[in-house]
């Protein structure tokens, strides 16, 4: 089910260098679920399309977004105020399967910008007793939102410079912590991802991982964000499927990243 909806930005604030916070008020939250994503609408005209952006968290009448200022449209959202308007369509997407975690040592990989999608994820499954670790990856000490993950689960860090936890990558992290995931879920980018995916197989762990592109109609119809899959999609009878639709997480084994 999805909507659009105006809804009203309830706080925002810079997280670090060019990372902001933003909370709006909409009734999108209540059915909202960890992985998915809306489409924000900038108001000025000289920006046509929505921005994609990954649901952090969802909270008690609003949803809460990270987002890197990467264009025209992040950047007028990060000079929002507290009562502006913004126009969201959403929630979009499947998001990741918490029942995968059910009785098993789930461990949840964030990476860059690809870090705040499993805020959610690891707040519903530490709800639901699972044994989570999380790994989220930065580039340095900027470790926004390591606080908020401390609060559901085991944290541990990677950092590019190693001003910080594991020097490296969260796959770094996994070895050189001796982790045994059985099922894996992850956002970040593309190297990244095709990591975990290489892990998993080799390996015969279940691997969750939700693909992040520029997508700019959210809703299927125009073909900008499709991915490669293992099997033919059943409808176009071609190895390809729409991220927006069909994902944005896929079983690693499904798609050819």
């Amino acid at each position: 089910m999805k909507k659009y909806e105006m809804g009203k930005v309830r706080e925002i604030k810079s997280l670090a260098p060019g990372i902001f916070d933003m909370k709006v008020e909409c009734t999108l939250s209540e059915y909202a679920l960890p992985g998915q994503f809306a489409m924000l609408y900038p108001k000025s005209a000289s920006t046509l399309l929505p921005r994609p952006i990954s649901i952090c968290e969802v909270e008690k009448g609003a949803l809460r977004f990270v987002f890197r200022v990467a264009g025209k449209g992040t950047k007028e959202f990060s000079g929002y105020s507290a009562g502006d308007e913004i126009r969201v369509m959403g929630p979009i997407g499947n998001g990741y399967p918490l029942d995968a975690a059910k009785g098993r040592k789930a461990v949840l990989l964030g990476g860059g910008i690809g870090v705040p999608p499993i805020l959610e994820l690891a707040r519903q499954l530490s709800e639901k007793e699972s044994d989570v670790t999380v790994i989220p990856g930065y580039r340095d000490s900027n470790m926004f939102l390591k606080e908020d993950f401390e609060k559901y689960a085991k944290t541990l860090v990677a950092t590019e410079d190693g001003s910080f936890g594991t020097k490296g990558n969260v796959m770094d992290a996994i070895r050189e912590n001796g982790i045994k995931p059985d099922v894996i879920y992850a956002c970040g980018p593309m190297p990244m991802l095709k990591a975990i995916k290489k892990y998993a197989e080799e390996n015969g762990i279940e691997a969750y991982i939700s693909l992040e592109e520029r997508m700019a109609c959210g809703v299927g119809a125009c073909l900008g964000c499709v991915v490669k899959t293992k099997e033919p999609d059943h409808h176009s009878h071609v190895n390809n499927t729409r991220i927006c639709t069909e994902g944005p997480v896929f079983e690693a084994r499904e798609v050819e990243i």
